[in-house]
């Protein structure tokens, strides 16, 4: 997700590279950082982890909405963006659903 954000980096206008986009690409880094720091949590701890993920995927949604409502990516990189946002949101809500209670 990050390298295909990256790579529409130049793209972004101006205006909205070091403010909206700057935003976006921050929030996927620290969606993977929290990812990174998910994988030896267990139980409750875990649990707290994946849904700190998920604020952050639904956060980074939004910011991706906002940046295709602005024009500040097209329609093509939105979906692009959007089909993988929803294959991590159904791998995060997985993962949820698979710690014990």
């Amino acid at each position: 997700l990050y390298k295909l954000m990256h790579t529409y980096h130049r793209r972004v206008p101006k205006s909205e590279r070091y403010t909206l986009w700057q935003n976006c690409e921050a929030t996927a880094l620290s969606l993977f950082k929290t990812l990174v720091e998910t994988g030896p949590t267990i139980g409750e701890e875990r649990l707290r982890a994946l849904w700190r993920l998920n604020n952050q995927l639904e956060l980074l949604k939004i910011l991706v909405r906002l940046a295709e409502d602005t024009r500040c990516i097209d329609s093509e990189q939105y979906l692009a963006l959007q089909t993988l946002l929803k294959e991590i949101g159904r791998m995060v809500g997985g993962w949820i659903k698979s710690v014990p209670p």
